[in-house]
C-alpha cells in the first residue's frame, strides 16, 4: 500500500470481515433464545424490509461485543493503520445500535462518528452502501475492506480494495475493479469444522440403544440387530441436529468457557448459515430412517427431540432440572433401543439407568463448575450453579452412582437372573467393576481432570475401556 493510501480513509465491513460471523444471525439467535415465540413475528418484520427486521431484533436483544469472534489478524492490521494516523470507519449493513456497540468496544474507529450503518429504514449494503460512501468521501476517495460479492459494487468506486476471508475467485474479480491492497485469505476448509459441529464422537452415547438388544439376548437375531443399527444412526443424526442448534444458541456462553470457546460456531470457523441449512437436512434424514422402524420408536425419538430442544432453550439453565433432564436423555436411548426391536422394557434396567446417568450428569456439571472455579469465577455462565455448590454436587453424584450399584446387586439377587443366566453368581463381579469405575470417575472429577462429558471421557480413558472389556467377559461367562 502506497504512502498516499495511508492518508485515505479506510472503510471496514463488519460481518464476515471484521468478525467471523454475521450480526443478523447472531442477534436472531439471541432473540430466539430469549423467547422462541418471536419466530412468529420474523415474517411480519421481514415484509417491511430487511432494515426493519434488523432494527426490530436489535431493539430486543443485548449484544456483548467483547464476546464476538473477531478476525484477530485483520484487527491487528487495522490497529497498525490507526497508529499511522489513518481514519478508520466502520461501514456495515448491521443496525446502527449494534454497530456503535462494536465500535465503542474496539476503540479504533474515527471518534464517535466513525460508523456508517443501517438505520431503521435503510439497509446499508451493496449499491446503497457504495452510493453513501461516494457521497461522503468522493469516488476513489476511500479504501474499502470486504469479504463478499456484494462488496464488488463498492470496490468499483473505491481507490484500494482489501479482501478479507474472500475466495480466490472474488480476489480476481476485485482486481479488475480496483487496486488490490493487503489480502487476508480464508483459513482452513469447511469439511473439518462441519464434522466437528456434528459432534460425531458423541454418537458413542447411542451405543445405549444396543443395551436392550443384549439384555434380551437377541444379539443373534439378524432382524433385531438391523433395526438396532438403523435406530443408532437415526438417533445420531437427530442428536447432531440438536447439537448444532444448541451450539448456535449458546454462542456467548461458549465463548466465555475455557474449552467450549473453540467450538466451530463460537470461534467463527463455521458459518451460522451452514448450521441453519444442516439442521433440516439432518432431521429429514432422521425421518427417512425412522420410517422403517416401529411406530413406538418414532414416539420415543420425537420425545427425545422435544426434550433436547427444551433443554437447549431453557432447561439447561435451571438448577438440578438440567441434570435430571440429561439423565433422562441418556435413559431415553435405552427406551428407544427397546422400542426399535419391539421388546418389553425392564424395570431393573430403567432404574439402574436413571441412577447411573444422573450421577454422570452431575459429573458433567461438577467438572464445568470446577473449571470455572479454577479460573477464579464465582458461577458458571449460563447455568444456575455457584462454586459453593461443588460439595453438594459431589455428594449427590456419588450417592446416585452408588445407588445404581445397589440396584444392580438387587437385580442379580432376583429370580429373573436365574432364568437368563446359567452362572448368575459370576455377575456379582460387575458390581465390583462398576463400584470402582464410579469411584474413579468422581475422584478424577475432584482433581479437576474430568472431560466435560464423562461418556466421551470413558471412551478415551484406558482404565475405563479395560473395565468395559472385563464387564463384557463377565457377562459372557455368566451366560
Amino acid at each position: 500500500m502506497t504512502q498516499a493510501n495511508q492518508l485515505t480513509p479506510l472503510c471496514i465491513d463488519l460481518d464476515g470481515t471484521l468478525i467471523h460471523s454475521d450480526l443478523l444471525l447472531e442477534t436472531f439467535l439471541l432473540l430466539l433464545k430469549r423467547n422462541p415465540l418471536y419466530l412468529l413475528l420474523i415474517p411480519y418484520w421481514l415484509l417491511k424490509g430487511k432494515a426493519t427486521l434488523k432494527a426490530e431484533i436489535a431493539k430486543r436483544v443485548t449484544l456483548n461485543p467483547a464476546a464476538l469472534p473477531y478476525n484477530e489478524a485483520f484487527l491487528g492490521w487495522l490497529k497498525s493503520q490507526r497508529e499511522l494516523g489513518r481514519e478508520l470507519w466502520l461501514c456495515t449493513a448491521s443496525n446502527y445500535r449494534l454497530a456503535h456497540l462494536v465500535a465503542g468496544h474496539l476503540q479504533v474507529f474515527q471518534g464517535a462518528g466513525g460508523v456508517l450503518a443501517s438505520t431503521d429504514n435503510i439497509n446499508l449494503s451493496g449499491q446503497i452502501k457504495a452510493k453513501q460512501l461516494v457521497e461522503k468521501f468522493g469516488e476513489r476517495g476511500f479504501d474499502y475492506c470486504g469479504n463478499h460479492r456484494d462488496d464488488l459494487s463498492i470496490w468499483r468506486v473505491c481507490q484500494c480494495a482489501v479482501v478479507v476471508n474472500g475466495s480466490e475467485k472474488l480476489k480476481k474479480e476485485t482486481e479488475r475493479l480496483a487496486e488490490i491492497g493487503p489480502v487476508f485469505p480464508k483459513t482452513g476448509d469447511l469439511l473439518e469444522p462441519m464434522l466437528k459441529a456434528l459432534r460425531l464422537h458423541q454418537w458413542a452415547k447411542n451405543i445405549l440403544i444396543f443395551v436392550p438388544l443384549a439384555a434380551a439376548h437377541k444379539l443373534g437375531d439378524t432382524a433385531s440387530v438391523h433395526h438396532a443399527v438403523v435406530a443408532f444412526i437415526a438417533f445420531g443424526l437427530c442428536a447432531s441436529s440438536v447439537y448444532l442448534l444448541n451450539d448456535m444458541l449458546d454462542l456467548e456462553v461458549d465463548r466465555q468457557h475455557p474449552r467450549k470457546c473453540k467450538r466451530t460456531f463460537a470461534s467463527g470457523n463455521l458459518s451460522l448459515l451452514i448450521g441453519f441449512a444442516l439442521i433440516p437436512i439432518l432431521l429429514l434424514c432422521t425421518a427417512f430412517l425412522a420410517f422403517s422402524l416401529p411406530m413406538m420408536f418414532w414416539v420415543v425419538l420425537g420425545g427425545y427431540y422435544t426434550l433436547t430442544v427444551a433443554y437447549s432453550f431453557g432447561l439447561k439453565g435451571v438448577v438440578l432440572i438440567d441434570t435430571i433432564t440429561l439423565a433422562g436423555l441418556y435413559t431415553v436411548r435405552i427406551i428407544a433401543g427397546a422400542m426399535a426391536i419391539d421388546v418389553p422394557l425392564s424395570f431393573w434396567l430403567l432404574l439402574f439407568s436413571v441412577f447411573l446417568f444422573l450421577s454422570l450428569a452431575l459429573v458433567k456439571r461438577y467438572a464445568e463448575l470446577d473449571a470455572m472455579q479454577r479460573q477464579g469465577k464465582l458461577k458458571a455462565v449460563g447455568r444456575g450453579y455457584h462454586v459453593e455448590d461443588l460439595p453438594i454436587l459431589h455428594s449427590m453424584g456419588t450417592a446416585s452412582g452408588y445407588l445404581c450399584v445397589l440396584v444392580l446387586a438387587l437385580y442379580i439377587n432376583s429370580p429373573i437372573v436365574e432364568s437368563l443366566y446359567r452362572h448368575p453368581q459370576v455377575i456379582w463381579f460387575l458390581c465390583v467393576l462398576l463400584l470402582y469405575w464410579i469411584s474413579r470417575v468422581w475422584l478424577i472429577s475432584h482433581r479437576g481432570k474430568m472431560h466435560d462429558d464423562p461418556v466421551v471421557f470413558a471412551m478415551k480413558d484406558k482404565p475405563s475401556l479395560v473395565i468395559g472389556v472385563l464387564a463384557i467377559i463377565t457377562v459372557i461367562l455368566a451366560v
